[in-house]
């Protein structure tokens, strides 16, 4: 089928939509059309009562029923462009949202910024430059220079406007590598009103000078408002005095460790942070909660109390937990095996530490203090102290995550914060020890090959006072710590 056959084809079929770089053409949404050759050459001509528009075809990339892609050129752009015709309501209702969101952004830059042109503008996903399409993502001129342009929707998840910093900087650093020698100032980030909190607090961890300006969108004005950075102090944490956690423990001994018993190399009880409650972990995996002196056991969220008709329950769960989530298991699929893999990971650190780092003093190494008021974030944090009083964060992931260096700086600037106001040593952690001022070091702990690939892009934006180590581990960590990359 010819490139002209296949248009006609979903044309007849339905209605169909006009994208270029991911960017919805509304104004091209009833359009007609000629593909002419000539000398060896295919131009593809679109136009409607509103626009018209003309591409030089390079290369077809996709032809499918209900999806035509091209590369294609046009005049003035040194690389090629992506044009793509597809059927209408192809898109996803999340794309959908995003699509409108973005018409309405571009309609914001317009007004609100008049002598600024708008160069480009796109909520398409680049998967090869790990730029997310949960954004509309664009570049701005202004009279001193360009801007690069991230902005969230109001009707995303409170996850995806945090992680925005992160894509952020990646579009920055993608904007300028491909700028062909026009200078990008810096970075714009545009987020919902109320929301820029967080963001703003990540921000301060960039280093000295970074260009970011960041602006909160009101829907009713459809206006952006610039936030000043330092109207922003630290976001909350919650912080539980070490007497606090060693009080509940002793408390719920008694009644724990009959259970801890059952395999004491594997089990171990933790206080859930910023609670009284009590978690008893199988390498890591939760599998039991002692609460106000009842216990709950169980693996999903509807867990039993435990009783002494149900302890024989109990404890078909641990031999089952001691065969399938043991390092030497057979079935490395098993959800039981791969279930909270950072926790397990955290258990084979804290056990030997010096592994990780010959300096950290083995003695101390506490989970997730001071901890976030939203809860788990998905990454393992651990804050011990060197043999010389100098305090460590160690940040534990598994599995490949893009967020990682951002959500460490987080914490890094969290645990900077309460040590400036002398809060370890008042609430009773790292006791004997005579901590030191210096900033605290940051470790970043995951197998070597799950590393994002930006992990080095992003940690070079970071403050210089955040001294990084990134410890790469061999692939079977399960079976003991051996470090395998020390950068």
């Amino acid at each position: 089928m010819t490139l002209a056959e296949a248009i006609g084809a979903m044309t007849s079929a339905g209605p169909v939509e006009v994208r270029e770089n991911g960017q919805r053409l509304a104004a091209l949404d009833s359009f007609e059309y000629e593909v002419r050759e000539q000398a060896s050459r295919i131009v593809l001509h679109l136009w409607s009562d509103e626009r018209t528009l003309a591409r030089r075809v390079l290369r077809i990339v996709e032809l499918e029923p209900g999806q035509i892609a091209l590369e294609v050129e046009r005049f003035g752009r040194a690389k090629p462009d992506r044009l793509e015709i597809v059927a209408a309501g192809s898109l996803s209702a999340a794309r959908l949202t995003r699509e409108k969101f973005r018409e309405r952004f571009a309609d914001l830059l317009h007004e609100q910024f008049p002598d600024d042109e708008i160069e480009f503008l796109s909520t398409a996903p680049d998967l090869e430059h790990s730029l997310s399409g949960s954004y509309t993502r664009g570049i701005l001129r202004t009279r001193g220079g360009r801007w690069a342009l991230l902005a969230a929707s109001p009707s995303e998840s409170n996850s995806t406007i945090e992680a925005m910093l992160t894509f952020g900087l990646l579009w920055l650093w993608h904007t300028r590598e491909c700028s062909n020698g026009a200078a990008i100032i810096g970075l714009r980030l545009f987020l919902p009103r109320g929301s820029a909190k967080l963001v703003a607090h990540r921000v301060r961890a960039l280093r000295a000078g970074t260009p970011i300006e960041l602006y909160e969108i009101d829907p009713a004005s459809g206006r952006a408002r610039q936030v000043a950075r330092e109207d922003f102090g630290n976001v909350s944490t919650s912080f539980t005095p070490r007497r606090e956690a060693e009080a509940t423990l002793l408390m719920a001994r008694a009644d724990l460790e009959p259970i801890i018993q059952l395999a004491p190399g594997a089990i171990a009880a933790h206080v859930v942070p910023g609670t009284s409650d009590v978690a008893l972990r199988f390498r890591g995996a939760q599998f039991a909660e002692w609460r106000e002196g009842t216990i709950f056991f169980g693996l999903s969220e509807q867990r039993r109390v435990l009783t002494r008709e149900r302890h024989d329950e109990l404890e078909r769960l641990v031999r089952e937990l001691e065969i399938r989530r043991h390092a030497a298991a057979k079935d490395t699929t098993d959800p039981l095996f791969r279930m909270q893999a950072e926790r397990w990971l955290e258990t084979r650190v804290a056990a030997d530490p010096a592994r990780i780092d010959a300096r950290l003093d083995p003695r101390f190494l506490y989970t997730q203090v001071p901890a976030f008021s939203a809860g788990d974030r998905g990454v393992i944090d651990l804050l011990g102290v060197t043999r010389e009083g100098r305090l460590a964060i160690l940040e534990l992931k598994a599995d490949e995550d893009i967020h990682l260096v951002l959500q460490a700086a987080d914490y890094w600037l969290r645990v900077r914060a309460h040590q400036l106001h002398d809060d370890f040593r008042s609430y009773g952690y790292f006791p004997g020890v005579d901590l030191r001022p210096d900033p605290p070091l940051l470790f970043l702990v995951a197998p070597a090959i799950r590393f994002h690939p930006t992990t080095g892009t992003l940690l070079q934006n970071l403050s210089p006072e955040i001294e990084v180590a990134r410890i790469g581990l061999a692939e079977n960590w399960r079976s003991g710590i051996r470090v395998v990359l020390r950068e």
